[in-house]
């Protein structure tokens, strides 16, 4: 099978084209000149290009047998938002459309739990919860959300489009680190005094992997799968950093009101002023509010979806961040 990945150099990305080589895949891997590559498969077929100018590699989707579309600009916060819609929207809408001209007969996209109807309360919610774009909290969750509804259409018109909504994925090869990714990187740097009432639902990425590959064969088109794990509170997730690591998790939970006011301070100071990242954002804590609880049983009925424990996929997440050089080693040992 000949499979055209975009986004293998991102975190799902990378672990779906090496789970594919695995299986003896033929690959042809989208990837920005200025992306890490160290961690691609060395067989792979790579063409270089911008999600926000699809036409530029489209001949690369010639004879392929399947699309999967993982990329896309992960940021809660970004200087230029028009960037992150031009690529995540129009650029869905592109590469979908050029892939139905040139023929390829199967789409895996790889949405977002973020497009989901989440409640304040902790209401575990599933593919079927009353969701519209008044409840997109911030861009990155506003453009996935349009994203998402650019290939519900275009399954809608005929095009044979599974689209799948991980949760929030954790283990090895976390290079950027995602926002996730992030919140491991501080627990080991004792960076993580304080935290907030909100809750996740996480995954182990390599379960998301898997599923991509298996929703080319099983799923239905125009259907949404959830992939998720464990729904577990923030507290509850670095009492499990604790007891992998050894390091004491934070006692000290710090009101909502409070972290917006230090989220706007640090994005004001930070990001408009300094033109740097923030370590909190403004929206980040308003997505917080909202215990993002996700339930999984339509993906473990169609496609096999396995939940489990996450407890292994945060032992590898922190085992491959001390290995390299993000964190120091901790007390316990990780083995």
């Amino acid at each position: 099978m000949k499979l055209f990945i975009t986004g293998a150099t991102g975190f799902v990305g990378t672990h779906v084209a090496r789970l594919a080589a695995q299986q003896g895949a033929e690959l042809r891997l989208l990837s920005r000149s200025t992306s890490n590559r160290n961690h691609l498969p060395k067989n792979a077929d790579v063409v270089t290009g911008d999600l926000r100018n699809p036409a530029t590699f489209a001949s690369a989707l010639q004879d392929c047998d399947a699309l999967i579309h993982v990329a896309a600009d992960y940021r809660l916060w970004v200087p230029d938002p028009s960037e992150m819609y031009k690529a995540n929207v129009e650029g869905t809408r592109e590469l979908l459309r050029l892939a139905r001209e040139v023929g390829v007969p199967r789409v895996v996209y790889t949405s977002s739990v973020a497009t989901m109807g989440f409640k304040y309360d902790g209401t575990i919610v599933d593919e079927n919860a009353p969701v519209s774009e008044a409840d997109m909290i911030g861009h990155y969750k506003r453009s996935k959300w349009l994203a998402e509804q650019v290939a519900i259409e275009a399954a809608r018109s005929g095009q044979h489009i599974i689209i799948l909504n991980p949760t929030t994925p954790i283990g090895a090869l976390d290079t950027k680190p995602t926002p996730t990714g992030r919140i491991v990187v501080d627990f080991l740097n004792k960076s993580f005094p304080a935290y907030v009432d909100t809750g996740l639902n996480l995954v182990d990425v390599e379960e998301i992997a898997r599923l991509h590959l298996v929703a080319l064969d099983r799923g239905t088109p125009g259907e949404r799968y959830i992939l998720g794990g464990e729904n577990l509170t923030l507290k509850q997730i670095l009492d499990r950093l604790a007891a992998i690591t050894g390091l004491p998790s934070p006692t000290m939970r710090v009101p909502h009101a409070v972290a917006m006011a230090f989220a706007f301070f640090d994005e004001t100071i930070t990001g408009k002023l300094r033109g740097k990242e923030p370590r909190a954002t403004v929206e980040a804590v308003r997505m917080g509010r909202k215990m993002m609880f996700a339930g999984s049983a339509k993906a473990k009925r169609d496609l096999g979806l396995h939940v489990m424990s996450v407890d292994s996929a945060l032992r590898a997440a922190c085992a491959w961040f001390i290995a390299n050089g993000y964190a120091p080693a901790p007390p316990k040992s990780l083995r």
